[in-house]
């Protein structure tokens, strides 16, 4: 469990890597014309960076504060 840490686990920056990587695609697909199968694979690759995200529990990776009672 993090103790405030904003750093995060190295799987949780691997899942957000694979959603840039995708992002970036698509948006270099766009710039290129568009070219659409090119923009639909880095869709793909964002959906499959945020199965990642979810099978690594992301979100419970940075807790701030302690919780609240």
């Amino acid at each position: 469990m993090s103790t405030g840490s904003h750093a995060g686990r190295p799987k949780s920056w691997a899942a957000v890597a694979v959603i840039f990587v995708g992002f970036t695609v698509g948006g270099v697909a766009l710039c290129l014309g568009p070219n659409w199968p090119m923009f639909w694979g880095g869709a793909a690759v964002v959906v499959l960076g945020a199965v990642i995200s979810w099978a690594v529990d992301i979100m419970s990776d940075v807790i701030v504060d302690e919780p609240r009672a």
